[in-house]
Order: C-alpha cells, then sequence, then structure tokens
C-alpha cells in the first residue's frame, strides 16, 4: 500500500503559476498512490495569488478517476456572488472507504495572532488484501501555522482522537446492525496520520505527537524514524521557493500507530518538484 501526502500550497508552483492539473500529474509521475492525502486545496478563492477561484477539490477529484474523493474544509466563507470560498484538505483513495469522519481541531483564541481554522480527514481504509492490513485509519490534516497555542490544542485533539479509535476498534456488547445512521462500524485502532504539522522535528508539536500516553495506549511514531533510524527528516521546505523558506527543513510527516510500525517499508520525501512550495512525502507500506 503506497500513500502520499502532499500541501499543495492551492496548487500553486514556486514559478507563481496555480495548475491543479501539473498537481495531479506529478502525482503519478512519482507514484502509482493508492491513497492521496492533500492539503492547502481551494475553492472559489479567486484572492489567493495566481488563482482565478477554480474548484480545485473538483479538478483534483475529477483528475483521478476511479477514485473515491472526500473533502475536508476548514474554511468556508460566502463569496461575493453567493457562492461559497472553501479552503481546506482533501483525500483521494482507490481502495474502498469504510467510513469517513470530518473533524474540525480546535482553534483557541490568540490574542497575538490570527489565524485560520483547521479540520482533520479521517477515513477506515481497506488495505489491499495482499498486504494483510486490514482497516486502516487514513488521517491528514494541516495545523496551525502563526498560532503555537492553536497548533498544540490541535495536537492535542489529533492524540485524543487516536487514543479514541483504540476504544472504538472493540465491538460493543449492544452493537447495532440495522444498517441505518446507528449501524456499528468498526473504527479500527490501526492507522496513520499525516500532513503538514507546521513544526520541526524535536518542536514541541512534533514532539507531543510522539509522547506516551499515560494510560497505556499505544504511542504514535514518527515513520521517517523508523525508515531512517538516526537520520534527520530531509527538508520537506526550502528547496525551491527560498523567499517563503530561507533555510530547508522538514514540517511534514507521517505519524503511524504501534501495530502499523512494523509494516513501515519505506518513506521518500521528493525532491524533484517545484509544483509547490511543499514536497511530497511517500510511504509504503507491507
Amino acid at each position: 500500500m503506497q500513500l502520499l501526502s502532499w500541501n499543495v500550497q492551492w496548487c500553486r508552483g514556486v514559478d507563481g503559476r496555480v495548475d491543479p492539473l501539473r498537481i495531479a500529474r506529478t502525482i503519478r509521475e512519482l507514484a502509482d498512490a493508492d491513497v492521496i492525502c492533500l492539503q492547502e486545496v481551494a475553492r472559489g478563492f479567486d484572492a489567493l495569488a495566481g488563482s482565478d477561484g477554480e474548484d480545485q477539490f473538483a479538478m483534483l477529484a475529477d483528475a483521478f478517476d476511479g477514485y473515491t474523493a472526500i473533502e475536508g474544509i476548514a474554511v468556508d466563507v460566502p463569496g461575493e456572488f453567493g457562492e461559497r470560498r472553501q479552503f481546506g484538505n482533501l483525500l483521494l483513495s482507490r481502495l474502498p472507504v469504510r467510513q469517513v469522519w470530518r473533524h474540525l481541531l480546535p482553534w483557541p483564541a490568540d490574542a497575538e495572532h490570527a489565524d485560520m481554522p483547521r479540520a482533520a480527514i479521517e477515513a477506515v481504509i481497506a488495505a489491499p488484501a495482499a498486504s494483510d492490513l486490514g482497516p486502516l485509519r487514513v488521517t491528514t490534516t494541516h495545523l496551525g501555522y502563526y498560532s503555537a497555542t492553536q497548533r498544540l490544542a490541535q495536537v492535542e485533539a489529533l492524540r485524543a482522537l487516536h487514543a479514541a479509535a483504540q476504544a472504538h476498534g472493540r465491538r460493543p456488547a449492544r452493537a447495532d446492525v440495522s444498517n441505518g445512521p446507528f449501524h456499528w462500524r468498526l473504527r479500527p485502532a490501526a492507522g496513520i496520520v499525516c500532513g503538514d504539522f507546521n513544526c520541526e522535528p524535536g518542536a514541541p508539536g512534533h514532539s507531543r505527537m510522539l509522547e506516551p500516553f499515560a494510560d497505556g495506549t499505544p504511542a504514535l511514531r514518527d515513520a521517517w524514524q523508523i525508515a531512517h533510524p538516526g537520520r534527520p527528516h530531509a527538508p520537506t521546505v526550502g528547496l525551491y521557493d527560498t523567499a517563503q523558506w530561507p533555510r530547508r527543513f522538514a514540517c511534514d510527516f507521517a505519524f503511524v500507530s504501534e501495530d502499523v510500525a512494523p509494516r513501515v517499508q519505506a518513506l521518500h520525501i521528493d525532491g524533484g518538484s517545484a509544483a509547490s512550495d511543499h514536497q511530497a512525502l511517500l510511504l509504503r507500506l507491507g
């Protein structure tokens, strides 16, 4: 199973051109990904540099025929003519999607910084039968950039979601089986949390994601550290856009649950594309 995660900066390349189809082509060149997790996807926001307000959610979904497209809108405001202007995450899966949650993440007031709301998409994916992975939760998100207060609150929410899934993976004694909205469906313990965390390795947000849980819940692990033990994380920004990012560092990560960790075969950071200010991350599980 291959998963690609990428902050596409509203499909704006380092050349300043907004081109969702270039993003789609680049993804296909990078990998034959089963699951694609994209951050900073826009609809109707013609105020974004280089954009004319194109519906990037629809364009990217159309570019991946046969994939289920799941939108995770974080910003939703009216446009000038009554249309909606939306911004958030997009998850595309060619594997069966069993269940989806769209989580709005905490957004505590910060007197020092204005930042936009943030969201996370959590989807239960049926991994390929040959992989023997079984059902797997994939969560993708984009955390606060300006406000450390908000970013750390969002990290706590992601940890809480991971902890809650450990209990939800056990069938309750009285489980509804009506096939209606109350039907009990598995929320597996095994999971991946990926995206743009807007903090560096070892920073408070990154370190907190890896901390043990007081109640004994299995901790999350950084897939880079599993695939490349002892090596500094390859940079995910600053390779080509040196105006926004005057130095190179990593802020895009893939965290995996303890039961997924032994299945991590590789984690690769693309170093060749300038189709966004971030570099794509490719995780392979076996």
